[in-house]
Protein backbone atom coordinates (compact mmCIF):
# COMPACT_ATOMS: atom_id res chain seq x y z
CA UNK A 1 0.00 0.00 0.00
CA UNK A 2 2.97 2.34 0.60
CA UNK A 3 3.92 1.88 -2.56
CA UNK A 4 0.75 2.27 -4.78
CA UNK A 5 0.36 5.38 -2.67
CA UNK A 6 3.94 7.19 -3.54
CA UNK A 7 3.31 6.02 -6.80
CA UNK A 8 0.23 8.02 -7.28
CA UNK A 9 2.07 11.30 -5.22
CA UNK A 10 4.90 11.04 -7.57
CA UNK A 11 2.87 10.95 -10.57
CA UNK A 12 0.18 13.48 -9.49
CA UNK A 13 3.78 15.76 -8.54
CA UNK A 14 4.98 15.04 -11.88
CA UNK A 15 2.11 16.23 -13.68
CA UNK A 16 0.65 19.64 -11.71
CA UNK A 17 4.88 20.48 -12.23
CA UNK A 18 4.33 20.48 -15.34
CA UNK A 19 0.99 21.51 -16.74
CA UNK A 20 1.62 24.70 -13.71
CA UNK A 21 4.91 25.28 -15.36
CA UNK A 22 4.25 25.28 -18.63
CA UNK A 23 0.88 26.68 -18.94
CA UNK A 24 2.60 29.40 -16.61
CA UNK A 25 5.48 30.44 -18.33
CA UNK A 26 4.15 33.75 -19.39
CA UNK A 27 4.20 34.88 -15.83
CA UNK A 28 7.43 35.24 -15.84
CA UNK A 29 7.66 38.12 -18.02
CA UNK A 30 5.42 39.79 -15.39
CA UNK A 31 4.96 41.07 -12.08
CA UNK A 32 7.55 39.06 -9.62
CA UNK A 33 3.36 38.63 -7.37
CA UNK A 34 1.83 36.81 -10.00
CA UNK A 35 4.69 34.45 -9.95
CA UNK A 36 4.45 34.06 -6.23
CA UNK A 37 0.88 33.37 -6.42
CA UNK A 38 1.47 30.34 -8.90
CA UNK A 39 4.26 29.06 -6.52
CA UNK A 40 2.11 29.79 -3.41
CA UNK A 41 -0.92 27.46 -5.95
CA UNK A 42 1.18 25.06 -7.05
CA UNK A 43 3.04 24.11 -3.12
CA UNK A 44 -0.79 24.19 -1.96
CA UNK A 45 -2.22 21.49 -3.97
CA UNK A 46 1.20 19.16 -3.66
CA UNK A 47 0.57 19.26 -0.15
CA UNK A 48 -2.85 18.87 -0.46
CA UNK A 49 -2.10 15.57 -3.20
CA UNK A 50 0.74 14.42 -0.36
CA UNK A 51 -2.08 14.44 2.39
CA UNK A 52 -5.21 12.41 0.12
CA UNK A 53 -2.58 9.97 -1.57
CA UNK A 54 -0.21 9.20 1.59
CA UNK A 55 -1.90 10.55 4.03
CA UNK A 56 1.46 12.86 5.38
CA UNK A 57 0.80 15.88 7.17
CA UNK A 58 2.25 18.42 9.68
CA UNK A 59 1.95 20.62 12.45
CA UNK A 60 3.66 23.82 13.72
CA UNK A 61 4.63 24.58 17.04
CA UNK A 62 5.91 28.04 18.11
CA UNK A 63 4.30 30.23 15.65
CA UNK A 64 4.81 32.66 18.74
CA UNK A 65 8.33 32.73 18.72
CA UNK A 66 8.46 35.01 15.27
CA UNK A 67 9.97 38.20 15.57
CA UNK A 68 8.66 41.42 14.39
CA UNK A 69 9.86 43.19 11.59
CA UNK A 70 12.94 41.66 9.34
CA UNK A 71 14.32 37.87 10.32
CA UNK A 72 16.19 34.64 9.23
CA UNK A 73 15.31 30.93 9.37
CA UNK A 74 17.57 28.78 10.10
CA UNK A 75 16.33 24.78 9.73
CA UNK A 76 16.96 21.70 10.22
CA UNK A 77 16.86 20.15 6.77
CA UNK A 78 15.84 15.96 6.42
CA UNK A 79 13.97 16.10 3.08
CA UNK A 80 12.78 18.08 0.28
CA UNK A 81 9.21 18.47 1.87
CA UNK A 82 10.56 21.35 4.11
CA UNK A 83 11.66 22.84 0.68
CA UNK A 84 8.13 23.39 -0.19
CA UNK A 85 6.27 23.74 3.09
CA UNK A 86 8.12 26.31 4.96
CA UNK A 87 6.63 27.99 2.52
CA UNK A 88 3.40 28.02 3.84
CA UNK A 89 4.64 28.56 7.57
CA UNK A 90 6.81 31.79 6.65
CA UNK A 91 5.22 34.37 4.42
CA UNK A 92 7.40 34.50 1.56
CA UNK A 93 10.74 33.25 2.12
CA UNK A 94 13.88 33.81 0.31
CA UNK A 95 15.85 30.78 0.43
CA UNK A 96 19.53 30.18 0.54
CA UNK A 97 20.24 28.01 -2.33
CA UNK A 98 22.45 26.39 -5.01
CA UNK A 99 23.21 28.51 -7.47
CA UNK A 100 23.07 25.57 -9.77
CA UNK A 101 19.30 25.35 -9.33
CA UNK A 102 18.95 28.89 -11.50
CA UNK A 103 20.12 26.71 -14.81
CA UNK A 104 17.33 24.03 -14.47
CA UNK A 105 14.92 24.16 -17.79
CA UNK A 106 11.55 25.66 -16.71
CA UNK A 107 12.02 25.72 -13.06
CA UNK A 108 15.00 28.00 -12.90
CA UNK A 109 12.84 30.96 -14.74
CA UNK A 110 10.64 30.52 -11.20
CA UNK A 111 13.15 30.67 -9.13
CA UNK A 112 14.91 33.90 -10.71
CA UNK A 113 11.59 35.45 -10.99
CA UNK A 114 10.43 34.57 -7.38
CA UNK A 115 14.26 35.48 -5.80
CA UNK A 116 16.10 33.26 -3.61
CA UNK A 117 19.47 34.02 -2.04
CA UNK A 118 22.05 31.52 -4.93
CA UNK A 119 25.15 30.51 -3.06
CA UNK A 120 27.88 29.41 -5.38
CA UNK A 121 29.98 27.00 -3.53
CA UNK A 122 32.65 26.81 -6.31
CA UNK A 123 33.26 30.43 -5.60
CA UNK A 124 34.83 33.30 -3.79
CA UNK A 125 34.94 36.90 -3.13
CA UNK A 126 32.55 37.90 -6.25
CA UNK A 127 30.04 34.98 -5.43
CA UNK A 128 30.32 35.68 -1.54
CA UNK A 129 29.36 39.74 -2.23
CA UNK A 130 26.59 38.85 -4.83
CA UNK A 131 25.00 36.18 -2.24
CA UNK A 132 25.30 39.11 0.44
CA UNK A 133 23.86 41.55 -1.68
CA UNK A 134 20.70 39.36 -2.18
CA UNK A 135 20.29 38.32 1.19
CA UNK A 136 20.32 42.15 1.89
CA UNK A 137 17.76 43.11 -0.64
CA UNK A 138 15.18 40.69 0.85
CA UNK A 139 15.68 41.37 4.15
CA UNK A 140 14.86 44.65 3.55
CA UNK A 141 11.28 44.55 2.32
CA UNK A 142 11.22 41.70 5.48
CA UNK A 143 11.20 38.94 3.35
CA UNK A 144 12.30 35.96 5.86
CA UNK A 145 15.82 34.57 4.84
CA UNK A 146 15.38 30.99 4.98
CA UNK A 147 18.97 28.82 5.27
CA UNK A 148 19.56 25.40 5.87
CA UNK A 149 22.71 25.26 7.73
CA UNK A 150 24.28 21.97 7.45
CA UNK A 151 24.05 22.63 3.67
CA UNK A 152 21.95 19.71 2.73
CA UNK A 153 19.89 16.65 3.59
CA UNK A 154 21.01 14.86 6.88
CA UNK A 155 18.75 11.60 7.64
CA UNK A 156 17.10 11.77 11.60
CA UNK A 157 19.60 10.75 14.19
CA UNK A 158 23.38 11.61 11.86
CA UNK A 159 25.71 14.17 13.24
CA UNK A 160 26.95 16.46 10.46
CA UNK A 161 28.81 20.00 11.13
CA UNK A 162 26.83 23.75 10.74
CA UNK A 163 28.59 25.51 8.16
CA UNK A 164 29.96 29.19 9.05
CA UNK A 165 27.69 30.83 5.49
CA UNK A 166 24.99 30.87 8.08
CA UNK A 167 26.77 33.82 10.39
CA UNK A 168 27.89 35.53 7.69
CA UNK A 169 24.58 36.44 6.69
CA UNK A 170 23.49 36.54 10.05
CA UNK A 171 26.35 39.14 10.72
CA UNK A 172 25.88 41.18 7.64
CA UNK A 173 22.20 41.66 7.64
CA UNK A 174 21.76 42.27 11.62
CA UNK A 175 18.28 40.58 12.53
CA UNK A 176 17.59 38.01 15.44
CA UNK A 177 17.72 34.07 13.48
CA UNK A 178 14.57 31.62 14.25
CA UNK A 179 15.74 28.32 14.76
CA UNK A 180 13.63 25.56 13.56
CA UNK A 181 13.95 21.71 14.26
CA UNK A 182 11.53 19.31 12.23
CA UNK A 183 11.19 15.43 11.74
CA UNK A 184 10.55 15.19 7.98
CA UNK A 185 13.11 12.41 7.00
CA UNK A 186 10.67 9.82 9.48
CA UNK A 187 8.17 9.99 7.06
CA UNK A 188 9.82 11.41 3.41
CA UNK A 189 13.64 10.20 3.14
CA UNK A 190 16.31 11.87 1.79
CA UNK A 191 16.67 10.27 -1.89
CA UNK A 192 13.77 7.90 -1.02
CA UNK A 193 10.48 6.65 -3.15
CA UNK A 194 8.60 5.77 -0.52
CA UNK A 195 6.36 8.31 1.60
CA UNK A 196 4.87 6.91 4.78
CA UNK A 197 1.78 8.65 6.60
CA UNK A 198 1.68 10.50 9.61
CA UNK A 199 2.59 14.25 10.97
CA UNK A 200 5.99 16.06 10.43
CA UNK A 201 6.11 18.26 13.82
CA UNK A 202 7.73 21.22 12.32
CA UNK A 203 9.34 23.37 16.10
CA UNK A 204 9.79 27.02 15.37
CA UNK A 205 12.16 27.46 18.57
CA UNK A 206 12.84 31.14 20.13
CA UNK A 207 14.93 33.86 18.29
CA UNK A 208 18.68 34.23 18.60
CA UNK A 209 19.20 37.89 19.28
CA UNK A 210 21.43 39.76 16.82
CA UNK A 211 24.42 40.85 17.32
CA UNK A 212 26.52 37.24 18.85
CA UNK A 213 29.65 36.41 18.18
CA UNK A 214 30.32 33.71 15.58
CA UNK A 215 31.33 30.88 18.41
CA UNK A 216 28.88 31.63 20.51
CA UNK A 217 25.99 32.33 17.53
CA UNK A 218 27.42 29.23 15.95
CA UNK A 219 27.46 26.50 19.19
CA UNK A 220 23.71 28.40 20.54
CA UNK A 221 22.31 27.45 17.16
CA UNK A 222 23.81 24.07 16.75
CA UNK A 223 22.89 23.19 20.26
CA UNK A 224 19.17 24.67 19.78
CA UNK A 225 18.00 22.63 17.05
CA UNK A 226 20.22 19.81 17.48
CA UNK A 227 18.30 19.11 21.11
CA UNK A 228 15.12 19.58 19.37
CA UNK A 229 15.28 17.65 16.85
CA UNK A 230 17.05 14.77 18.75
CA UNK A 231 13.65 15.24 20.93
CA UNK A 232 11.40 14.34 17.63
CA UNK A 233 13.41 11.28 16.68
CA UNK A 234 12.57 7.67 18.63
CA UNK A 235 15.71 6.64 20.11
CA UNK A 236 15.73 3.51 17.80
CA UNK A 237 16.66 5.55 14.56
CA UNK A 238 20.75 5.55 14.59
Amino acid sequence: MTLIRSTLFNVFLILITLILGIVGLPLVFGPRRSVCRLRDCWIALVLTVLRWTVGLTHRVEGLENLPAGAYMVASKHQSAWETLALHTIFRDPAIVLKRELLKLPILGYYIRKVGMVPIDRSGRGVALKSMMSAARRWSAVHRPILIFPQGTRIAPGRKEPYHSGVFAIYRTLGVPVVPVALDSGLFWPRQAFLKRPGTITVQILPAIPKGLERREFMTTLERVIETASEELVPSKVD
